[in-house]
């Protein structure tokens, strides 16, 4: 850190600098906040409070949620700020913050998604031995590998740029701080540090998502057996999730597997995993599956129904 004390602000120059646009995507993406915030916190909610809601998915559902919660709120906020001042600056020491929340929930996002598979894969796959392998206790030491996987990976990053030499200039074409922006100011060659970096990153989102297309190919080819039937119950537990992970790892592995080169086509690349997901995941999950729409009914009309009676 002692490296960056010449540069203490940096300017974000944002997703735009036409003023009237700044106006509508301020409207806009504070509607998108507003909803990724209630949606995701009223998944927590029901999954906790509803007691036909206690497997292992949404055991992991609900982490997943408040995740995308805390992801979302390291850039959207100061994002959406921006949007209405002129002098769009961040601290320097904010800055590395920022990179350190968007790392760590964004890699734990990564590992819960990956253990998300997994239990699909078990509850398919090896249905026999489902509740000896997805105990309560298993599934929280899954999450709590996922946030110590995150945490590592985000210090990681950290260290690799805050450690480097700032001194001008100061301004980041991104809407948040990330790795790569920052690269392009170091007063130093960072050939080396980006191509760590982008093993870091790019090692992470490929592994998992390698898991992840083969935890699917085994699912597919052990429901060749299985009658018409049989194949589609099994399979809509799964879309979902499927759904959610190529809208996360699409965008994502594409900003974090090769030194960016194009950062304002990598800043609209970054609205879909740090804002379109987390918004849309709520939705995907409660419209695709009927056993939470219906425990969110018996849940909330009971709700109503006891303030009624108070």
């Amino acid at each position: 850190m002692e490296n960056a004390s010449s540069m203490k602000e940096l300017i974000l120059l944002g997703l735009s600098e036409n003023q009237v646009m700044q106006k509508i995507c301020f409207v806009m993406f504070l509607f998108f906040y507003m909803i990724i915030v209630a949606g995701n916190l009223f998944i927590v909610i029901t999954v906790m409070r509803s007691q036909h809601l206690k497997s292992p998915m949404y055991f992991f559902l609900s982490y997943l949620s408040f995740v995308d919660i805390c992801y979302s709120s390291v850039t959207a906020p100061k994002m959406i700020a921006d949007f209405l001042i002129e002098n769009k600056t961040i601290s320097f020491v904010g800055c590395i913050a920022q990179l350190l929340g968007v790392h760590f929930f964004g890699c734990t996002e990564i590992f819960i998604l990956t253990v998300m598979a997994y239990d699909r894969y078990t509850a398919i796959c090896r249905p026999l031995h489902y509740t000896t392998l997805m105990t309560r206790h298993a599934c929280g030491r899954m999450v709590v590998g996922s946030w110590v996987g995150g945490f590592m990976h985000s210090m990681v990053q950290n260290l690799l740029t805050s450690c480097l030499p700032f001194c001008g200039p100061n301004k980041i074409n991104q809407y948040f701080c990330d790795v790569h922006p920052l690269l392009q100011l170091a007063c130093t060659d960072t050939y080396a540090v980006g191509i760590i970096v982008v093993a870091n990153s790019g090692m992470i989102a490929l592994s998992c998502f390698f898991i992840l297309v083969v935890s699917y190919i085994v699912i597919l080819v052990s429901l060749k057996s299985e009658t018409y039937k049989g194949r589609h119950k099994a399979l809509s537990t799964c879309g979902s999730h499927v759904t959610v992970m190529i809208l996360f790892f699409g965008p994502y592995t594409f900003s974090y597997i090769h030194p960016s080169s194009n950062l304002s086509e990598d800043k609209s690349v970054a609205v879909f995993y740090t804002v379109i997901t987390p918004m849309l995941n709520p939705l995907i999950y409660t419209l695709r599956k009927e056993e939470v729409k219906s425990a969110i009914r018996k849940l909330w009309s009971k709700e109503v129904g006891c303030e009624k009676g108070e």
